[in-house]
């Protein structure tokens, strides 16, 4: 029987997914796809709060197979689509996701370190669109998911003009949020806060930070943090979190 192109190891609050299928790049194909979806819902039913995407080998994903772009000339596009389906499980994901990109991501694979709400990189990290030398329009969201964390302008200078970031890079302009050599410790450190959170806080704020810079305005964003906020008071949660505080202060 052959193995699973994915892994997913529990390690108490934090879920760890890894793409494994290192000899063809981690690629995209119809069994990583359908793999990341289980996975995803497998993390999602655990008591974790938190998923690491991650991946063995030189990269980190090297999108869509380019068999399958082919079969977009010949009529076929289901195919394309059908890869969204690998990020856009972690975009939806109710967890706090965090890509760990240790090589290069490229096209689709760009768009599943993009879909995640945090990226961290190992030196050895790429990050390219690629969709300009395919003469590919981007497709997944590409566009909007870039925009949305580097801005219209770099945007264009990665989906448009070709550039490749490398890790330094990616840093500089705000693409991940840490360098380091052991890339998936630092992204556990940096999410072992959330252990210490009840489950279903974590995943409201996270929905409401998600939806927020989609709204139209302040108003907008006001109203879904207060209906938000209002369903946190009544939390037995608040209420334990409100008399710890004062009894630190009583303890000055």
């Amino acid at each position: 029987m052959a193995s699973l192109p994915v892994s997913l190891e529990l390690r108490d609050a934090t879920a760890v997914l890894t793409l494994r299928d290192p000899d063809r790049r981690n690629v995209l194909s119809r069994e990583m796809v359908q793999a990341i979806g289980d996975a995803v819902q497998e993390a999602e039913d655990s008591a974790a709060r938190s998923l690491l995407v991650a991946a063995c080998g030189p990269a980190f994903c090297a999108g869509a197979e380019l068999d399958t772009l082919l079969s977009a000339a010949d009529g076929e596009f289901a195919p394309v689509t059908a890869v969204y389906e690998a990020f856009l499980r972690v975009r939806r994901s109710s967890l706090v996701t965090v890509a760990v990109v240790e090589g290069p991501a490229v096209g689709a694979g760009f768009n599943l370190a993009l879909a995640c709400d945090l990226r961290v990189a190992g030196p050895r990290a790429r990050f390219e669109s690629r969709f300009a030398k395919l003469r590919l329009h981007p497709g997944g969201g590409h566009l909007f998911m870039l925009q949305q964390i580097v801005g219209p302008q770099d945007a264009l200078r990665l989906a448009l003009l070709g550039e490749a970031w490398d890790a330094p890079t990616a840093l500089a302009r705000g693409l991940v949020t840490t360098v380091d050599d052991d890339p998936v410790s630092a992204a556990t450190a940096i999410v072992a806060s959330l252990a210490d959170l009840p489950k279903s806080y974590v995943q409201r704020v996270l929905a409401t930070a998600r939806r927020s810079p989609e709204l139209p305005g302040f108003d907008d964003a006001l109203a879904l943090e207060t209906v938000a906020q209002h369903w946190s008071t009544t939390q037995p949660e608040f209420v334990e979190g409100i008399a710890t505080i004062r009894a630190a202060i009583a303890r000055g």
